[in-house]
């Protein structure tokens, strides 16, 4: 059994807080992808399950196992981070194989055996024989996965392995990752700061924000149901619209609505209430129709399949449009937008509300 617990962890440094009171699991044979920005503290809580850094406070458990004070020779976990260490003068198998080479514990023959199995999943059999020099930046990371994978420690982990590869690459390294971890079933923890890959990749995603994670869901329910203004904001592209509202009389006020909306019970008063829709949820048309407001068409552009990436403004407020058709007028003229009300989320001081 290989469940993470994550006990009521703090990392300090200094008078910083880099990781504050987490307190979570991973489930065993999970992949579960830390997705934040830059100095969001995704690192620094990789590091302490690696047992690189000691927590301030806290415990760090491994299919129930207080490793926390254990040193990482001791914690059994794969590792992979964005500079792999390669050995030049083995050959690619000879790096895939190598932890293993004195692990009394797996025969030759089993040796073999997994070296054979991550160089078919991962499609790089017929650069066994190749030396680490003569392979671009994203093979080189396949090897590393490769090396990681066939110790076959229970837990694997991962730093943003993909940050110094090019495009293309960087996609097949994805692929390849994909297929690894359909196939082994290894416990997995990857830290990225691209929403991209922890979409495609992840069973859950823990999103994180200085030093907490803000939600842990699978990526659909995050994408979907954000439980915070944040967690709109990033995941997207664009990410969510987020519209100014006021409470008067008991009904919701908001430039994109074209009538307000009863005031659900319990909204807290004096908070800053906005309205969230996504991008692609926004109707565009040419004409009014029952339920729209006019806006002015201000911006444009092609996006990712095609699609448009508009921006329309009603007074004040800009609001984005992801649409497959072309604008209905040019920039500068007059369009009307339709939101519908069962895709509209409040948020009350950036926190997602639920009556």
């Amino acid at each position: 059994m290989a469940e993470i617990t994550i006990d009521r962890v703090t990392k300090r440094f200094g008078a910083f807080t880099a990781v504050d009171d987490i307190d979570m699991r991973f489930a065993d044979g999970e992949v579960a992808c830390l997705l934040g920005p830059s100095g969001c503290g995704k690192t620094t809580l990789m590091r302490m399950l690696a047992g690189l850094e000691r927590p301030t406070t806290g415990r760090v458990l491994f299919g129930g196992r207080d490793v926390t004070a254990l040193p990482p020779r001791k914690r059994n976990v794969g590792m992979v981070f964005q500079y792999p260490v390669m050995y030049p003068t083995l050959s690619v198998a000879e790096n895939i194989a190598l932890p293993m080479v004195h692990d009394g514990s797996v025969s030759a023959a089993e040796r073999q055996r997994r070296v054979d199995e991550v160089l078919d999943v991962l499609d790089i059999r017929p650069l066994a024989k190749a030396f680490i020099e003569d392979l671009d930046a994203g093979t080189r990371q396949k090897v590393a996965v490769g090396r990681a994978v066939a110790r076959q420690s229970e837990i694997v982990l991962f730093d943003e392995p993909t940050t110094n590869v090019e495009v293309n690459a960087k996609l097949q390294l994805i692929r390849a990752f994909k297929l690894v971890t359909q196939r082994l079933r290894q416990t997995i923890v990857y830290v990225t700061h691209d929403q991209t890959e922890a979409m495609t990749l992840a069973d859950r995603i823990a999103l994180m924000k200085s030093g907490r994670i803000l939600q842990y869901d699978r990526p659909q329910v995050l994408y979907n149901e954000p439980t915070s203004e944040f967690g709109g904001w990033f995941l997207g592209n664009p990410g969510m619209n987020f519209v100014a509202a006021s409470v008067e009389g008991g009904l919701v006020r908001s430039p994109i609505l074209a009538d307000p909306l009863p005031a659900p019970a319990g909204l807290p008063r004096g908070a800053k209430i906005t309205i969230g829709i996504r991008p692609e949820r926004v109707r565009m048309v040419g004409a009014p129709e029952a339920g729209s407001v006019p806006a002015v068409l201000v911006d444009q552009a092609i996006g990712i399949a095609g699609r448009y990436l508009t921006k329309a403004r009603i007074g004040d407020t800009d609001i984005k449009v992801n649409t497959e058709r072309r604008p209905p007028a040019a920039l500068g003229g007059t369009v009307h937008l339709t939101v519908p009300r069962e895709r509209l989320m409040l948020f009350a001081d950036g926190n997602r509300f639920i009556a």
